[in-house]
C-alpha cells in the first residue's frame, strides 16, 4: 500500500515516530532540501499540519537519506532486524493483524532453527556434499564471526559486535558472495536467538519509522516505498516476484548451478528450488552474472546468456544499455524498479476484476493458492483492490500458473496460445480508455517502456496528441463542455488551440498541453508566447479567456516561479498526476461539474486543496 493511503487511514498519534525521524532528516538540510522547500511554505513547516499528499512527496524527496537510517539501524543485530525483516519485504506482507504476524515470526524462527542444525553438521562433517571451497568460505565467515563476537570477554564486557566489526564482516561476505541466509545461518550459529514479544517488535519497528500500526484497524502497515528501501538493506535488490519471472528462464541446470553454490538441495523439484533460491536472498546480480554460469564460460557467452534473457525471455524493447556485464544488469534492475513504483497494473481495473472471475471459474482453488504464495491472512483475496493495496498486478497472479494451466485457460476462454501466453491474457482483458487514463503520466513523461510494460503500443509521434486526447476527456469527464466546434473555428494555421472549455456566454478556459521526456517542463518563454497569441485571437472574437491552465507531467521550480511572475496571461499549472487524482477524488463526489473556481486560485493547482473542496 502506497505511504499517502496508509497515512490517510493514521491517527496524529500513529504518525508521530515517521514524522519525527523525516524532521530530523529535513533538520540535517537533505539533498534535495531546495526542492522541499517548495512543498513546505515558509508560514507551514511542521510536517504535521501538512496534508498526506504532500508527506508522501517530501518522504520520496529524502528517501536517501532514510536509507541511511534504515542502515544504521541495521548495524545494531541485538533487534534482530534480519530476521524480521524479512518477513516484511516478502510480497504480501505489508499488512497484517498483529496475530498473523506473530504466527509468521513463530514460523520463522522454527525454520530458522531446523536450518542451523543442517547447516552446521553440513559444516563439521567431513563427508557431507558441501562443496569444498564453498566450505572453506563458511569456515573463513564463521571464525572472523566468533572472534568479532567473543573478543570483549578478554575485557569482561558483554558479548556484542560494534559497528566497525559489521563493517568489516560485511565486506567480507560480499567478497566471499554469500547470500543473506547464508550470512544469516552462520551469524545465529555464534549469536544466540532470543524470541521476542510481538507486541515488542511492532514497537521497536514503529519507534524506527519502518511500519505504522493502526489500533483502529488492529493493523501493521509496512509503505510500499520503505518495503523498497527495507528490501535493498537486506541485500535484495530487486522484489521477489521479478526475480522469480528471471529464474523461470532458466534451463534446470543453470538453476542446479545455483543451489550447488549455495548449499540448496538440487533434488527438490524446479519450482522448489526457485521458491528457495528466492528465499536465501541470493544476490539478483550474482545469479545473472556468476552463479548460472559454469566456471569455464567466457565473459562474452556470458553477455550473450544476459542479451538472451532481456531480449527474448522479458522481451524488453528497446533494448537495455550497457556495454558491460554489470551495466546491463544495473539497468534490468532499473527496469525492475520503474515497472514496481507505476502504480497501473497492464490492464484496467475493469479488466483486472474480469480476469480474477474468470480465472476461479477455470482453478477452483485459486483462491488458496494466492493466499499461501504470498502468506496472505484474508479468506477470500481475490479482488482487484485488495491485491492492488499488496502491490500484486494481473501477471503477478498469472506467474503463479503452470505453463500448461495458462494453456487451459486460454483455451476455454478462447484465447489464442501462439506467442506469450501471459501477454496473450492480458491483451484480452484490456479496457482501452481506462489503460489509457490509468497511463496518462507515463504519455506525458513519453516514457514508451512502461507504456509497453503496461500493455499499450503507441508510436513516439503520436504521445502529443495521444496526452491531448486524454486531457480532453478527463475535462468532459469533469463536467466541463470541451467546445471542439468554437476551438476550430478560433485556430488558425499559425495558432492551434489544444482544448477549449467554455464556461458561460462568452467566458472560455484554455488549456494547453505539454508532454516532456525529462522531468520538469521548463520552456516558460514558449509557451507564454502561444497562450498570449491565443489570447488575443479569442478577444478578437469577442470571447474572454477567463483562465489559461497548462498541463505536463511535471514542471521544473524556474518555471513555476516564471509562472508567478507572469501578470498578463492569468495562467495556472497542472501536474498530470494532480488532474488525475481530482478526477478519481471527483467520481466518488455528488457533483455533476467540477467548480471551474477551483482551478482559478493557485498558480501551480494542488490536487489535495481541490479534493479537499469536493470532498465536504
Amino acid at each position: 500500500m502506497k505511504l499517502e493511503k496508509i497515512l490517510d487511514k493514521l491517527n496524529s498519534f500513529e504518525k508521530n515516530a515517521f514524522l519525527k525521524i523525516i524532521d530530523n532528516i529535513l533538520a540535517e538540510k537533505p539533498k534535495n532540501a531546495k526542492k522541499i522547500d517548495v512543498l513546505l511554505s515558509e508560514g507551514n513547516r511542521d510536517l504535521k499540519s501538512i496534508d498526506n499528499i504532500n508527506i508522501a512527496k517530501v518522504f520520496n524527496l529524502v528517501d536517501e537519506e532514510f536509507s541511511k537510517h534504515v542502515r544504521s539501524e541495521f548495524k545494531n543485530r541485538t533487534k534482530q532486524f534480519d530476521i524480521i525483516v524479512d518477513i516484511l519485504i516478502r510480497d504480501g506482507n505489508c499488512i497484517m493483524k498483529p496475530d498473523w504476524f506473530s504466527r509468521l515470526y513463530d514460523k520463522e524462527l522454527k525454520v530458522l532453527g531446523n536450518k542451523l542444525k543442517g547447516f552446521e553438521r553440513s559444516i563439521l562433517d567431513e563427508k557431507s556434499e558441501l562443496d569444498t571451497k564453498r566450505k572453506r568460505d563458511y569456515m573463513i565467515y564463521r571464525a572472523c564471526l566468533h572472534t568479532a563476537y567473543t573478543n570483549d570477554e578478554a575485557n569482561n564486557q558483554e558479548c556484542k559486535i560494534t559497528t566497525d566489526e559489521q563493517s568489516i564482516l560485511d565486506t567480507l561476505a560480499n567478497q566471499l558472495e554469500l547470500s543473506q541466509e547464508e550470512i544469516k545461518l552462520i551469524h545465529y550459529l555464534i549469536v544466540p536467538i532470543v524470541q521476542q514479544k510481538i507486541d515488542d517488535v511492532i514497537s521497536e519497528l514503529k519507534s524506527s519509522g519502518l511500519l505504522f500500526f493502526s489500533k483502529k484497524f488492529n493493523t501493521v502497515f509496512i509503505a510500499d516505498e520503505v518495503v523498497r528501501i527495507l528490501r535493498k538493506a537486506r541485500g535484495k535488490e530487486v522484489a521477489d516476484k521479478f526475480t522469480k519471472r528471471v529464474l523461470r528462464l532458466f534451463r534446470e541446470p543453470q538453476i542446479n548451478l545455483i543451489c550447488k553454490k549455495h548449499h540448496i538441495d538440487r533434488k527438490l523439484s524446479y519450482e522448489d528450488k526457485i521458491r528457495l533460491i528466492i528465499n536465501e536472498g541470493v544476490s539478483f546480480t550474482s545469479i545473472l552474472k556468476e552463479d548460472m554460469h559454469r566456471e569455464d564460460t567466457t565473459l562474452t557467452e556470458r553477455k550473450k546468456t544476459l542479451n538472451l534473457i532481456c531480449d527474448k525471455g522479458l522481451r524488453i524493447s528497446p533494448a537495455l544499455k550497457g556495454t558491460t556485464i554489470e551495466e546491463k544488469i544495473t539497468n534490468l534492475i532499473k527496469y525492475f524498479e520503474v515497472i514496481e513504483r507505476d502504480e497501473k497494473v497492464g490492464i484496467s481495473h475493469d479488466g483486472y476484476e474480469k480476469l480474477l472471475m474468470d480465472l476461479v471459474q477455470v482453478f477452483s482453488d485459486l483462491n488458496e493458492t494466492v493466499k499461501k504464495a504470498f502468506e496472505l491472512q484474508e479468506e477470500q483475496v481475490l479482488t482487484n483492490s485488495y491485491l492492488l493495496d499488496f502491490n500484486i498486478k494481473p501477471r503477478d497472479i498469472l506467474e503463479l500458473l503452470t505453463e500448461q494451466e495458462l494453456i487451459t485457460f486460454c483455451e476455454q476462454k478462447e484465447i489464442k496460445t501462439r506467442g506469450e501466453l501471459i501477454l496473450n491474457i492480458l491483451d484480452n482483458y484490456k479496457d482501452a480508455e481506462n489503460l489509457y487514463l490509468e497511463n496518462y503520466e507515463n504519455i506525458g513523461f513519453r516514457n514508451l517502456q512502461a507504456l509497453k510494460e503496461n500493455g499499450l503500443i503507441v508510436k513516439e509521434a503520436n504521445l502529443g496528441q495521444k496526452f491531448e486526447d486524454i486531457t480532453k476527456t478527463i475535462f468532459s469527464k469533469l463536467g466541463f463542455n470541451v467546445n471542439e466546434k468554437l476551438r476550430k473555428a478560433l485556430n488558425t494555421k499559425k495558432d492551434k488551440i489544444d482544448i477549449l472549455l467554455t464556461i458561460k456566454d462568452k467566458d472560455v478556459i484554455i488549456i494547453e498541453c505539454k508532454t516532456v521526456k525529462e522531468s520538469g517542463y521548463n520552456k516558460f518563454s514558449a509557451v507564454s508566447r502561444q497562450l498570449k497569441s491565443y489570447d488575443k485571437i479569442a478577444k478578437k472574437q469577442g470571447y474572454s479567456v477567463i483562465k489559461s491552465i497548462l498541463v505536463a507531467p511535471d514542471f521544473s521550480d524556474d518555471f513555476v516561479k516564471d509562472c508567478v511572475l507572469e501578470y498578463e496571461l492569468n495562467l495556472s499549472l497542472i501536474a498530470a498526476s494532480s488532474l488525475l487524482k481530482i478526477l478519481e477524488g471527483f467520481k466518488e463526489s455528488k457533483m455533476k461539474q467540477l467548480p471551474h473556481n477551483l482551478l482559478m486560485r493557485d498558480v501551480l493547482i494542488q490536487e489535495s486543496n481541490v479534493l479537499k473542496a469536493i470532498g465536504k
